[in-house]
């Protein structure tokens, strides 16, 4: 740990606890004790630490907020515009209305629009205005959706409940234990699970949350049989498009495969890495945020929408998505090449924008470790994952994947011989939450 990133991330546990704001950005769950961890400078897909080292983004490039790449100019320009007309005032910003029109432009099923400027917070908005609309409190979910006492309610029944959703370990210390048992986890794909809860609590649903999309596809009928289950009980369907929104279309994957919602929660790519987020739904529903109580000044300030804006407005006109489609199945088919051309065993999935790759071996965490490791030695952000986004061309595909043909014959070298463990030049990452000391 002898890099001014390193040190500084050493000192920061010392003031912030968990060391820092996001998990995601933890450096133990990448390369413990090597991860730059912070970033001077970053434009498009290239990032410089603290000592001027230099890398290329191939792995979460923003946990998936960039996607146009870091400090894209048209983005820029609207956000320093907001700033030079005043980003807060006493009165309100006509941005928030003209976002509300495009995207109620962009899901036609859409009639009002309320905002945030965090994923979680406002998946816990819908959820309020969900429970607040049918006078119901259980809630009914499949996927990731936040930190709020709604979502991690579920591990009060079973601490392992959250495991399958995202990451395991995640503690439900500090919710109240009155909310046991009012959020419910099914599995994605698994239509019988939601079956099972509709069985013995249909009447009392307030609102079932999902993911339109997660590591697969949806199965033949289980988007339909969700909407089916809905209908049935009178709950509220919300779709968290938080992850999946603006990856393979302009607006959310939802209008892909044809499901029309209540209820969607945007936030993340949709504005390109500025704090913005929405929730948008059918008028009936919506207005039952007039009757709770749900407001916060800083969802008025002028730069989140300014910048929401502008990103949909390019991601639209520059067709954004199909490019962001193509980069990550060039990504998924570069790695199953190299994988092959070495026997590596090696599982490859998700939706082409956001690919994910996981090593087939009892050692898996380590050797993804290693992957990072030897990645980041040849000046790439590398991991288990791959977030593509609008800057990167490919050119960076090419180094990126020459340098994969380089580092796999590595990763099988090792496992034959026993030594990943001896390879690694610190600890193995974490695979989940884990209490820092």
């Amino acid at each position: 740990m002898t890099g001014k990133g390193q040190l500084l991330y050493k000192k920061a546990k010392s003031r912030i606890p968990g060391g820092t704001q996001l998990l995601s950005k933890r450096p133990e769950l990448h390369l413990p004790e090597q991860w730059p961890s912070y970033y001077s400078r970053a434009k498009g897909v290239d990032v410089w630490d603290l000592d001027g080292n230099h890398y290329v983004d191939m792995s979460f490039n923003g946990v998936g907020a960039s996607i146009l790449g870091a400090g894209d100019p048209d983005v820029d320009a609207a956000v320093k515009a907001a700033i030079d007309n005043g980003s807060m005032s006493t009165l309100n910003c006509p941005e928030e209305v003209e976002l509300a029109e495009l995207l109620c432009e962009l899901h036609p099923w859409a009639e009002m629009v309320r905002y945030a400027r965090g994923g979680g917070e406002a998946l816990a908005v819908a959820v309020r205005i969900a429970r607040a609309f049918t006078g119901r409190d259980l809630i009914a979910f499949s996927g990731y959706h936040g930190w709020h006492d709604w979502y991690l309610a579920a591990n009060l029944a079973e601490e392992s409940a959250l495991d399958g959703h995202l990451l395991p370990g995640l503690e439900p210390k500090g919710v109240p234990r009155g909310l046991l048992g009012t959020s419910m986890p099914f599995r994605y794909n698994h239509i019988e699970e939601l079956e099972t809860i509709v069985a013995e609590h249909g009447s009392a649903l307030a609102a079932i949350v999902i993911e339109p999309v997660r590591r697969n596809d949806p199965a033949p009928g289980y988007l339909e049989g969700v909407r089916n289950y809905a209908d049935r009980t009178g709950a509220v369907l919300i779709v968290d498009e938080v992850s999946a929104g603006f990856r393979m279309n302009t607006g959310g994957a939802h209008l892909l495969y044809g499901l029309t919602p209540d209820m969607a929660v945007f936030a993340k790519s949709m504005s390109n890495g500025y704090p913005m987020a929405a929730v948008i739904g059918k008028a009936g529903i919506m207005e039952a945020a007039q009757s709770t109580f749900i407001s916060s000044t800083y969802w008025t300030e002028r730069i989140g929408p300014s910048a929401a804006i502008a990103t949909i407005l390019k991601h639209r006109r520059e067709d954004v998505a199909n490019h962001l489609i193509d980069t990550g199945k060039s990504i998924q088919e570069g790695w199953r090449q190299a994988a092959d051309s070495v026997g590596l065993k090696v599982d490859i999935g998700g939706i082409p924008p956001v690919s994910h790759i996981a090593f087939q071996y009892e050692e898996s965490q380590a050797l993804s470790t290693l992957f990072t490791q030897l990645m980041l030695e040849r000046g790439f952000l590398a991991a288990k994952a791959f977030y593509a986004t609008y800057a990167h061309t490919g050119n960076h595909v090419d180094s990126y994947l020459s340098a994969v043909r380089e580092v796999f014959p590595i990763l099988v070298q090792t496992v034959d011989e026993g030594s990943v463990a001896a390879r690694l030049k610190g600890p193995v990452a974490h695979t989940g939450f884990h209490r820092l000391t």
